[in-house]
């Protein structure tokens, strides 16, 4: 079977709902002009050209799209007309779809024709308010968020990089957590150089399904009723969440029933425990509701965004930070289950909100 592989470009109007082939549209005019000449012309090409990428067509393809009788008029081969036939019954029957991602794409690229159009590339820990605040940027401020989730570890290496404008992270509040944390994140954060923007504060805990059945309150029950456990990957804030939890409650990973088993993301462990396939997994809340799940809420931890120094006051940083001290997205982030605002858009110190760095009283000022 032949593979297919699509492409866009750009035009200066809507053609219509179809998706343009370059072999298709010459197997089409010459149907229709008659001969390769005729043809070549409709399409604004010369005659060599033509000609020439229908003899490259049949030799890749290993068959006649022509009857090629000197002095004849130009025929299509039983080869060339079931292409063409082939076709026109994939884009009828596609017609909606194609039309659909026509419209995606248009929109997509709007913002990069849009002169007031602003882009953040921000990579981050998961969030659902992050999957909230996308869409109420570009309503409210014009402001597209290209968001891409990966664990709290890769986001900041992506923004020390330069792969990205803004990372996201999260960090626990809980008394006794943070040595694991702590030599986790130091390395990647420098005072000085990074800069701190509040996000919100929200509830982590035990994801479960609905009713509690195996009536678990802890890692420690996890653990003792052998419960089918659903672990993040490394790099991710929660995973390290849960080595935490592990080492203050005196357990080791091999005493979790599933310790090794790992998904990508709150809302892949979410679907694990919806599915029947496990018992419960560590996550947000907001992931939990919105499958139905129950949650045993564990602690509270503060999700922060960060940047470099210099990116916080460019334009695309300076509107983020505007709009998340707004109101109106304030009021909206309170409604999410196991969020609420925190110092939301405002800049904080790196050193007195992660105050892993020994320094001097008057050098933490001058750094944070």
């Amino acid at each position: 079977m032949r593979k297919v592989e699509l492409s866009y470009s750009f035009a200066g109007r809507r053609a219509g709902g179809w998706i343009r082939n370059p072999l298709m549209d010459l197997l089409h005019a010459v149907q229709e002009q008659g001969s390769i000449s005729a043809a070549a012309k409709s399409l604004g090409l010369s005659y060599r050209h033509v000609w020439g990428e229908l003899k490259r067509w049949e030799a890749d393809l290993g068959q006649p799209l022509l009857h090629w009788e000197k002095g004849q008029r130009a025929r299509l081969s039983a080869f060339g007309e079931k292409l063409l036939w082939a076709e026109r019954q994939a884009q009828a029957r596609l017609a909606p779809q194609i039309e659909a991602l026509q419209a995606d794409l248009e929109r997509a690229f709007a913002a990069a024709f849009d002169d007031t159009a602003q882009v953040v590339t921000l990579y981050a820990s998961h969030d659902d308010g992050l999957s909230l605040l996308r869409g109420h940027a570009v309503e409210q401020a014009g402001l597209h968020l290209d968001v891409r989730f990966c664990g709290s570890v890769d986001a900041i290496s992506a923004l020390n990089e330069g792969r990205c404008l803004l990372a996201g992270f999260h960090s626990s509040l809980q008394p006794g957590l943070g040595s694991l944390t702590q030599r986790t994140y130091q390395p990647l954060l420098q005072p000085g150089q990074h800069k701190l923007v509040g996000f919100a504060e929200r509830s982590q805990g035990l994801m479960v399904a609905a009713g509690n059945p195996l009536r678990l309150q802890s890692l420690r029950e996890v653990a003792f009723r052998r419960a089918r456990f659903v672990n993040r990957a490394l790099g991710s804030g929660t995973r390290l969440l849960c080595d935490e939890l592990l080492a203050r409650d005196g357990l080791k990973p091999e005493h979790l029933n599933g310790y090794d088993r790992v998904e990508g993301s709150h809302a892949a462990v979410a679907q694990a425990i919806a599915s029947g396939d496990a018992d419960c997994g560590l996550g947000i809340e907001a992931t939990a509701r919105a499958r139905g799940l129950d949650f045993v809420p564990l602690l509270r931890e503060h999700y922060y965004l960060v940047c470099l120094k210099e990116a916080l006051d460019l334009p695309p940083v300076r509107a983020l930070r505007e709009l998340l001290r707004q109101p109106a997205w304030q009021d909206l982030l309170a409604k999410l289950p196991g969020h609420a605002p925190w110092r939301s858009g405002e800049v904080l110190s790196l050193t007195e909100q992660l105050p892993w760095w020994d320094l001097p009283p008057k050098r933490r000022q001058q750094k944070a």
